[in-house]
């Protein structure tokens, strides 16, 4: 099916969504959305620069402070689980629009449901869970002293382009959940899913300026979310070198600030571990998504007894990986999502081939019928030392470095010389090896014999130059709340 010409979606060109309706730009902007599978023009998107942020932000505000203020938990509940009602009912919708965007393979995109589903059935839950406390104080007389828990106000989510069908979700959740406002700028690459979730949460009865979607440029956009006066709390997902600009900006208000960073994690595979599925895990592991994920185990440390068995299995299985059209659904890999990406991630390939390491697979960008989309090929680097700056640097790309190691203690070296602390893995049948290393690898996430599972359920956090905040579970919610401490006299 020619989705791009038959969905009346991308028939015409998209608007910002603002106060309820959809608008254009004030500047008349706009900027073309790229299928990166071809290379060509799927749509149009208004451009949303600082003067829309403004009215999106006021329409935010007034909603905040207006009808919406007076939604019990249970109306917000309510409307959360319409939202995934309705998302539910068109969920073919978003999975194609995303896979055409953004380039995942329509097999991937395809398997978001029940997370999306998850996530907005979640937050609905949560909705009706939120309250304060009562505390016994020592204060001189008859005095009561509690706690209430309130919606800190107008929220400014910026989220990537690898995966904004689900990275939305974290704002829109909490959002919703807790009775705050939110102004959405989405990815200038992969701005359709969330434009698109925009409409149905308006067709579910969304009241006016609750949510509100803004494409556009970090350097205008995404800088005047950031840094505006009349917005309480910021959750930005993306680069660390973004992040600390963010944060900088941020402070004019003394915004509530919360950032998912980079990444580059330590996949550790032990002498001991089954490696057929150790093979298997870490490839996908780093190779999913195209690589295009914060946490990806793109440095997979083996110890040095099985490490050529390893590297050999893991170029096999590398190659045996299908990379091809978003759209064709025996794809399990898709294309870099952008030109400029695909020059970032060959960039670094050369870097490596230049450092001294060796590409046993991969390695060079995907020609013949392909020729027209930003396709990399999984590609698998070894003789690579964590001096190296394709073992120090966010990639974004299904680079694999191999890094051998002596002994657990070896290990936890290597996996902790980094700037980062996002994510991780160890590989063993030893559960004492597996509960050591887990405990010494200084990263807010880490799998056993496993790598990537995550639900909304479960609170993850970044470290160190990964970030801060938490995103997931009942702690997700707090961000998203002020406590509000009251002393009642009674006598």
């Amino acid at each position: 099916m020619d989705y791009t010409q038959q969905h009346p979606f991308l028939k015409q060109p998209k608007k910002l969504f603002i106060g309820g309706d959809w608008v254009d730009a004030l500047s008349g902007k706009t900027f073309d959305v790229v299928n990166p599978s071809t290379g060509q023009v799927i749509v149009q998107v208004a451009e949303g620069a600082a003067a829309d942020v403004d009215r999106a932000v006021a329409a935010a505000r007034a909603a905040f402070e207006g009808p919406w203020s007076q939604f019990k938990p249970f109306d917000r509940q309510a409307l959360l689980l319409k939202i995934a009602d309705l998302a539910e009912e068109r969920f073919d919708e978003l999975a194609w629009l995303e896979t055409l965007d953004m380039g995942a393979p329509i097999a991937r995109t395809a398997m978001f449901k029940r997370f999306l589903l998850q996530a907005l059935r979640f937050y609905a839950a949560q909705a009706v869970g939120i309250y304060g406390e009562t505390t016994k104080n020592s204060f001189p007389g008859d005095m009561l002293s509690y706690s209430l828990r309130d919606p800190i106000g107008v929220v400014a989510g910026i989220i990537p382009w690898n995966g904004p069908l689900i990275s939305q979700l974290w704002s829109i959740g909490p959002t919703l959940a807790t009775g705050c406002t939110l102004v959405l700028k989405p990815a200038e690459d992969a701005p359709l899913s969330a434009l698109a979730l925009a409409q149905i949460m308006q067709d579910a009865g969304l009241p006016d300026g609750v949510v509100n979607v803004v494409p556009g440029y970090g350097h205008d956009a995404g800088a005047a979310l950031a840094s505006h006066p009349d917005v309480d709390k910021i959750a930005f997902t993306g680069s660390t070198a973004t992040g600390r600009r963010i944060m900088e900006m941020a402070a004019t208000n003394m915004k509530r600030v919360s950032v998912e960073l980079g990444g580059k994690s330590a996949d550790i595979v032990f002498g001991d571990a089954d490696l057929d599925r150790a093979v298997a895990g870490a490839a996908l592991g780093c190779f999913n998504n195209t690589g295009q994920i914060c946490y990806a185990g793109s440095r997979i440390l083996v110890q040095r007894s099985i490490h050529d068995d390893f590297v050999q299995r893991l170029a096999e299985y590398a190659k045996t990986l299908k990379v091809g059209h978003s759209i064709d659904p025996t794809s399990q890999l898709g294309p870099i999502v952008s030109a400029r990406q695909l020059q970032t991630v060959t960039s670094y390939i050369d870097i490596a081939r230049e450092g001294g390491a060796e590409v046993i697979a991969g390695g060079t960008r995907l020609g013949g019928d392909l020729a027209g989309g930003f396709f990399v090929p999984p590609t698998v680097l070894v003789g690579v030392s964590n001096d190296m700056r394709v073992a120090r640097e966010e990639i974004f790309g299904p680079v694999a470095s191999v890094i051998p190691f002596d002994d657990a203690a070896d290990a936890v070296r290597i996996a902790n010389d980094t700037q980062y602390g996002l994510g991780g893995a160890v590989w063993t049948r030893d559960l004492s090896t597996a509960h050591r290393v887990v405990r010494a690898v200084r990263t807010g996430m880490m799998w056993v014999n496993c790598y990537g599972a995550t639900e909304p359920a479960v609170t993850s956090e970044g470290f160190r130059m990964s970030g801060f905040g938490a995103k997931g579970g009942r702690r997700h919610i707090d961000e998203y709340l002020y406590t509000k401490s009251v002393w009642l006299k009674l006598d």
